[in-house]
């Protein structure tokens, strides 16, 4: 009862403090007392089977009638596609799958048929499929040992474009095909290792990304009538472009660049007078930009502070646009409406999972179309992230996300993990994550640190892990502890590290190169071996493969190097508790690698816990696994961090 009554207190209090003080208060109490008392607030405890009974959405797409919206979602089990209805909200599944991920592109401009990609069990060699009006399907590029990808479609809608690999499976050639009758005609074939970006509304050019390192980048045009190739920023230095949108009429290009600044900025560029503007710059890194069908809006995304924060512009004279206030934390997945009337976005917070949200910029009213949340789970029981710097090794400010469990105090200290994202180069914003709220529900404090190299902080705080892989970014890691003992809550003998991907790679190097730091570690699809891993990166990786060698390291001329950093020739080091999670079926992280690391640490008798998923790739993509995963990974930690002092 108690509970409930809390509940609804936290509902109504808001309504009685606006009526009795007015909105001044009101906002000054927002920002004061609710943050003390939903800390204080005691929260209900769930299980992993309620955090999972969270719904995942992904994708949006409006049908050409602006009726409804086509996304996926997992509430089945595994992706599928689904169809939300605007009006009445009713939703209506699409595909019936029960093993393979369904990810939804996009529905056809002129009728209810839709594309969707899908790989097998996560070897991301994905298929593009049109799901028929009679329910059937189509693949429109037959075949099990290539990948394709959609990139969109003709001004006109009459038809779409794809990349595929059969040709050659380094290289993306470029495809039109037609929305009636599916021919099939090329349009660009690719031997140099170009990343595609976009097709200009009059279709005479393609833009491509050549990397030539990760913070240095072109914009290469491709003009079909003439049949050259144009750098259109053949700037020297370590400039970062990216091509965010062709202008409605073809005329003029819209990228971001880091030019002379620290942070990317958005520009318009005539193509024809080389006239350069500046659109919008700010103290944060623009994300993205993206222009509506006619060119009527631009939708622009800014990385502030490890959150998306989204304006909507006027594409003609590029001032903003007044809005309502929209959700705050990150948003995501911006599309518009084929009649430039509406747009949809996903938004996300640390207590709050990714639900789609719908804006009409007729009427600029604003509405939720899902509830991701689980309806038995309170989100007064969840803990917001409070963002924390701190000084590295070297004076170097880091960045992370903070999340503090309740009744953590110094009367009461808890346990942490460092939680550390994928990359390099990535970054975690302030977004829904189950498996932190899940450890943090039952007593964990987390430190997700964005740790020098990840995105969203500038140029100079991307490049400053270069060369210094497992390294200056372990060191980081290793300076959080002390951060997190300094709040006086945190038990200094009982702080782990998490990971996943480059960040699992990260926790793997901290247990063996610093095997005393931690109590425990987990890793989730991490490399363990960089000269195995890149020599055997995947093939359709060949337009960042010399990137990587320049940032990383080169397998033959940087070897010894390369050994030096890899976790496996040195597992001997590890003294404390490790788990590995690894997908057989994974194209970026070898199983066999996994295998020798856990063969030497059963050889010397260091606990580890080694699970496999023989069904997944570098991620989990089924309810089920996540749930295996989730679960043992709690039973792990806190076997050798929640009981530690028990044992001890």
């Amino acid at each position: 009862m108690r509970h409930k009554v809390n509940s609804q207190l936290y509902a109504i209090l808001p309504l009685v403090l606006l009526a009795g003080f007015g909105l001044a208060s009101f906002g000054l109490w927002a920002k004061t007392l609710l943050p003390t008392l939903t800390q204080n607030h005691q929260a209900r405890q769930y299980t992993i089977e309620q955090f999972l009974d969270i719904t995942h959405y992904q994708g949006n797409s409006f049908s050409t009638d602006g009726s409804k919206i086509l996304l996926s979602s997992d509430q089945s089990g595994v992706d599928n596609a689904f169809a939300i209805q605007l009006k009445g909200g009713r939703t209506t599944r699409l595909t019936a799958s029960t093993d393979t991920s369904i990810q939804v592109q996009s529905y056809f401009p002129h009728d209810h048929r839709f594309l969707y990609l899908a790989d097998h069990e996560g070897n991301e060699l994905d298929q593009l499929y049109v799901r028929e009006l009679d329910g059937s399907r189509i693949d429109l590029t037959p075949g099990n040992d290539h990948q394709v990808r959609f990139l969109g479609w003709a001004q006109d809608g009459l038809s779409l474009f794809i990349s595929t690999n059969e040709r050659d499976p380094r290289f993306f050639d470029i495809y039109e095909i037609r929305a009636d009758g599916y021919e099939r005609s090329l349009l660009f074939e690719d031997k140099q290792g170009y990343e595609f970006q976009q097709i200009s509304p009059n279709k005479r050019l393609l833009s491509f990304i050549r990397t030539n390192k990760r913070e240095d980048t072109d914009i290469l045009l491709y003009d079909r009538q003439t049949q050259i190739m144009k750098n259109l920023t053949p700037d020297p230095g370590d400039i970062e472009y990216r091509h965010q949108a062709f202008s409605a009429d073809s005329q003029s290009i819209f990228y971001t660049s880091n030019q002379n600044t620290n942070f990317t900025y958005l520009v318009r560029e005539n193509l024809k007078t080389g006239q350069k503007q500046v659109v919008l710059k700010t103290d944060w890194d623009i994300s993205f930009a993206k222009l509506s069908h006619r060119g009527r809006y631009l939708a622009v995304g800014i990385n502030k502070d490890a959150a998306i924060e989204l304006k909507i512009l006027d594409g003609d004279s590029l001032k903003q646009v007044p809005l309502p206030i929209l959700p705050s934390g990150d948003i995501t997945s911006v599309s518009f409406s084929r009649d430039e009337n509406m747009i949809t976005f996903y938004a996300s917070t640390s207590r709050s999972p990714h639900n789609l949200f719908l804006l009409d910029l007729t009427k600029m009213r604003l509405s939720q179309l899902t509830s991701a949340l689980s309806p038995e789970i309170d989100g007064n029981d969840l803990v917001e992230a409070e963002t924390v710097r701190f000084a590295s090794f070297d004076g170097m400010q880091i960045p992370g996300l903070l999340f503090k469990p309740r009744g953590a105090s110094v009367e009461h200290k808890v346990p942490a993990l460092v939680w550390v994202h994928g990359g390099p180069g990535g970054q975690t914003r302030n977004e829904f994550h189950p498996l932190i709220q899940y450890l943090v529900n039952h007593g964990y404090a987390i430190y997700a640190i964005n740790n020098r190299g990840s995105s969203g902080y500038g140029k100079d705080f991307f490049m400053a892990d270069d060369r210094k892989h497992g390294q200056a970014d372990l060191q980081d890691c290793v300076a959080s502890k002390s951060m997190l003992i300094a709040t006086g809550y945190v038990d200094p003998e009982r702080i782990g590290i998490i990971g996943k991907s480059y960040g699992g790679y990260l926790a793997l190097a901290a247990m063996t190169f610093q095997p005393r730091e931690f109590a425990v570690g987990v890793d989730l699809f991490g490399i363990s071996d960089w000269i195995h891993t890149l020599n055997n990166m995947p093939v359709w990786w060949e337009s960042i493969r010399q990137a990587l060698f320049t940032e990383i390291g080169h397998p033959e001329r940087d070897k010894d190097y390369l050994r030096g950093i890899s976790p496996r020739f040195h597992a001997k080091n590890i003294v404390n508790p490790l788990m590995i999670l690894q997908g057989n079926n994974d194209p970026r992280v070898s199983k066999s690698s996994s295998d020798l690391m856990v063969a030497t640490l059963e050889r010397n008798g260091t606990p580890v816990k080694y699970l496999v998923f023989e069904d997944e790739g570098h991620r989990l993509s089924k309810k089920e696994n996540r749930l295996r995963a989730y679960e043992s990974i709690r039973s792990f930690i806190d076997k050798y961090l929640m009981r530690r002092q028990q044992i001890d």
